[in-house]
């Protein structure tokens, strides 16, 4: 066994993997293995890692499955502890992994961890993870001047999925992310089965990630627009109570319309009605499973966490 195991699942990311696998091997804390899981990419990036990087371990898919899927398929080859899942545009400061091993011993009793993610300009770009009766998702702190204002030791909702750690029984007990979102809002789903299991997130704000954000998907791409928008839809109906979809329907309405509209004005309508309306079609088998998951979150999880709207604190 090993502390840590880095997953690190990729498509098409050559122009970034360099810095992120360069920052792993930089680092003070040496008791973690590194698994590199290709999506089927293009791009020469496997055969440029395979050439510089004799260390990495290797998950090769024919097919792209998506961001969960490849994570899901690094967490099963993995033999850590801990499982600390990043984006190939990630690069960890030096003393990441002493500072995350450090704050586990503090609070050892949860079964998720955040790092502070902050862009390269120095500003924030997640302390964790926020969500809304609307269904609506966002990183705590996103493009504030860090100032010192998130170095507590918070426990929060749950880490944003580019560089998130999860206690590795637990994660694969839950069966891990739910591959059927493929990309986007996969990381608000599992945070949620992960409090229904009993296992709460420890924001750790000294170790560091510097995160290029959309640097692979790209941000406001088609891409990122439809599985965003379809996923908003399922994640709500699969993990918020009934009684929550009824007090919130209006606020759940007025979000979808809202991003249909603004998104019709960007010439992006197409993609966005295209994105809801598969998004509803796939309700019911996302509904199947609310049912058979374990009994969810209590009140109290939702009078803590949940916001009535969608702002950035």
């Amino acid at each position: 066994m090993v502390r840590f195991s880095i997953i690190i699942t990729n498509y098409n990311g050559l122009s970034f993997i360099k810095d992120c696998l360069d920052s792993l091997e930089n680092q003070i804390f040496k008791d973690f293995e590194v698994i590199f899981v290709d999506n089927n990419s293009i791009d020469n990036s496997v055969n440029f890692v395979k050439e510089h990087y004799s260390n990495v371990i290797f998950i090769l898919n024919s097919i792209n499955r998506g961001y969960g899927g490849g994570c899901n398929d690094g967490a099963k080859a993995s033999k850590g502890d801990y499982l600390f899942f990043l984006n190939t545009d990630t690069t960890l400061l030096p003393d990441c992994l002493l500072n995350l091993d450090e704050g586990i011993h503090l609070f050892p009793d949860y079964g998720m961890y955040a790092p502070k993610m902050i862009y390269p300009n120095g500003k924030i770009n997640s302390t964790g993870l926020c969500i809304s009766l609307s269904g609506a998702a966002w990183d705590r702190g996103l493009g504030e001047k860090d100032i010192g204002q998130y170095d507590k030791p918070d426990e929060i909702f749950g880490p944003c999925g580019g560089a998130a750690v999860f206690k590795r029984e637990p994660f694969l007990e839950i069966n891990g992310f739910d591959e059927s979102f493929f990309l986007f809002m996969e990381d608000v789903d599992i945070i949620i089965r992960m409090q229904s299991a009993g296992w709460k997130c420890r924001f750790l704000p000294h170790s560091t990630v510097v995160h290029h954000h959309g640097g692979i998907t790209g941000v406001g791409s088609d891409f990122s627009v439809y599985y965003g928008n379809r996923n908003i839809i399922w994640n709500t109906y699969k993990n918020y109570p009934n009684y929550l979809i009824l007090l919130g329907f209006f606020f759940i309405c007025a979000r979808n319309i809202g991003s249909i509209l603004y998104y019709g004005k960007k010439g992006r309508g197409r993609v966005v009605l295209r994105a809801k309306w598969d998004g509803i079609k796939g309700l019911p088998p996302i509904i199947r499973r609310k049912y058979s998951q374990k009994k969810g979150v209590n009140s109290f999880f939702w009078k803590k966490y949940l916001k009535i709207i969608a702002y950035r604190s």
